[in-house]
């Protein structure tokens, strides 16, 4: 095991991309009168456990 050298490391740049802003998906207005949007995979499978569930 070495001790710390007495040379100071130099500046390095971050990856690609480390330092973009991330986004966040804004929230789609429906009207009242439209019909639901149908939900993702995620949610019909989440709905089906929660069924499944229940029902034992």
């Amino acid at each position: 095991m070495t001790g710390p050298t007495s040379a100071p490391r130099g500046e390095h740049s971050p990856a690609p991309g480390a330092t973009w802003q991330q986004f966040v998906r804004a929230e789609t207005v429906i009207d009242d009168d439209q019909p639901d949007p149908t939900p993702n995979r995620a949610t019909r499978r989440a709905m089906q456990r929660a069924t499944r569930k229940k029902s034992r």
